[in-house]
């Protein structure tokens, strides 16, 4: 199971003890805000696309969206996203338990800038009902990123 594979991952780290797991569904935004008490943009959601057949996660806060046009300026092609059926395959996590630890290997892990609001946020941990909450910097170190980017459209402050 995949939530196994992210606690072995980030008991490399002393994070293990901090996954939340839940008896209701987070497997989205607003399932996760309403199983942790937080705002949806507190969510740190992992988004699969495919850029020239290879996986790539952007990880993204709750309320955003991606823009279509920073997308494509950024990584030179459309924003496509795989099918529900190929997340697991291709990301090493099912749909609704996506996350940035403990990817399949070649998987690129980026970071929205839109994250860059809040002190902590939650993404998931391989899991539909499972969260931990990160300072940016933990997740910058345990989710390997590449890099900041800036691909959603602009937030309304």
């Amino acid at each position: 199971m995949a939530i196994e594979k992210v606690r072995a991952y980030l008991s490399q780290y002393g994070m293990a003890d901090k996954i939340l797991e839940f008896d209701v569904s987070s497997a989205t935004v607003d399932l996760a805000a309403a199983a942790l008490g937080c705002e949806p943009c507190r969510i740190a959601k992992s988004l699969s696309f495919k850029v020239d057949g290879k996986a790539i996660l952007i990880v993204a806060a709750g309320d955003a969206r991606i823009d279509n046009k920073k997308y494509k300026a950024y990584f030179g092609t459309k924003a496509v996203m795989p099918h529900g059926d190929e997340v697991e395959a291709l990301i090493g996590h099912g749909v609704g338990g996506v996350c940035p630890f403990a990817v399949n290997d070649g998987v690129t892990v980026y970071l929205d800038e839109s994250l860059k609001r809040f002190e902590t946020v939650y993404p998931a941990c391989g899991s539909s009902n499972s969260a931990i909450e990160l300072t940016i910097p933990q997740l910058e170190m345990l989710s390997g990123y590449t890099a900041w980017i800036n691909v959603s459209k602009d937030m309304e402050v």
